[in-house]
Formats: C-alpha cells, sequence, structure tokens
C-alpha cells in the first residue's frame, strides 16, 4: 500500500455504506428480503445507490435460484480461481472489474481489479495502448503482474490515479513513477 498517498473521500463513503448495510441487514437472508428503496437509502452514502440497490437483490436471488435456495457461498473458498471468475460473471450486472475485487477483497485470491484509475495509470504507462478495451486491460495487467503484488498495485494504482494522474491534468512533476513514464513528458511539456 502506498502509505505516501492519503485515503480518497470515496473510499470512506464506500466503507460508510457498507458498514450501514451490514448493520441493518446482519445475514445474507436480511439483504435477500430487503425492499430495493430502504436498501438504496441504506447504501446511499456509497454512490449510485439507485442502480446498486436493484443489482444487489438480482444477484442475491440469482444465486438463491441456482443454490436451491440456499445463499451460500462458501464452496468458493475451496474453488479454483477460474472457476469462481467464471461463476461471477455469469450473475446479473458483474464484470470483470467486480469479479476481480470479490476475488482479491473477499477470497484473499490474487487479482489486479481495473477501474478507471487503475485502466488510466497503466495505459499511460505503456502496459498496453489506447485502443485495449477495460476488459481485455484485465488479462492483460493479470499476465503481466506478478500474482503476489497484484492487490498491492491495484490500491496503489486507484491512489496514483485519484492523487497525482487525474484524467484531465496529471501531477506528473510531483509522480514518483515519473522516471519511468513514457507519458509524463509529453504531459510536462503541453503544460
Amino acid at each position: 500500500m502506498l502509505t505516501v498517498l492519503s485515503q480518497n473521500t470515496s473510499d470512506v463513503n464506500s466503507e460508510r455504506a457498507f458498514e450501514a448495510l451490514r448493520r441493518r441487514y446482519p445475514t445474507w437472508e436480511d439483504l435477500a428480503a430487503a425492499d430495493p428503496e430502504e436498501l438504496g437509502g441504506t447504501i446511499r452514502p456509497g454512490g449510485l445507490a439507485n442502480v446498486k440497490a436493484p443489482r444487489i437483490l438480482s444477484i442475491l436471488a440469482e444465486i438463491r435460484e441456482r443454490g436451491a435456495g440456499s445463499l451460500d457461498l462458501t464452496w468458493m473458498r475451496r474453488a479454483g480461481t477460474e472457476r469462481v471468475r467464471d461463476y461471477l460473471l455469469t450473475l446479473p450486472g458483474v464484470g470483470p472489474k467486480t469479479a476481480a475485487c470479490v476475488l482479491a477483497f473477499s477470497l484473499g485470491r490474487p487479482a489486479l481489479p481495473v477501474d478507471t484509475h487503475v485502466y488510466r495509470v497503466a495505459r499511460r504507462l505503456g502496459f498496453f495502448g489506447e485502443r485495449t478495451s477495460p476488459e481485455r486491460a484485465h488479462a492483460v495487467l493479470e499476465d503481466l503482474v506478478p500474482a503476489p503484488i497484484r492487490v498491492r498495485m491495484h490500491v496503489g494504482m486507484i491512489r496514483l490515479g485519484r492523487q497525482v494522474c487525474r484524467p484531465a491534468k496529471p501531477g506528473c512533476r510531483s509522480c514518483p513513477l515519473l522516471e519511468l513514464c513514457p507519458s509524463g513528458p509529453g504531459f510536462l511539456a503541453a503544460s
């Protein structure tokens, strides 16, 4: 983890939303039975509540249907990473980033979720070209980044992308990776 970069407000908001969710719905069964509007109100601090609430309920309904009435996913702890990823990707609204987040943060697997910040930083660092899709970027980064550092790299790249390598005006002069970055000189010349 890059301790030089401070925690971002959206991290705090998502943690606040998750804590509220767990307090209000202490079991998966409680959450699966939630009223969508009430659930949305509970997770509102995390953002996009009107999208996330119905999606959470839809995913839980699909898990219950596949599990013959059960919401138990403990099998994932023993299953291989590819099997778990394949299962997650078949759930409604779950894409490569969400699947990688579950693998990395819930199951402790060496995954590298690619959000908008990771995608931007990796592209600027030359890990892949401008035309590489975010979906393809997951595979490229997992091939390039050694398994033991994937989660830490994800966290570091998010922080770097939020605080230094911003979308419109990157702070190249304060970037700890400037010497390694093929994009930095171009941004510096333009400023």
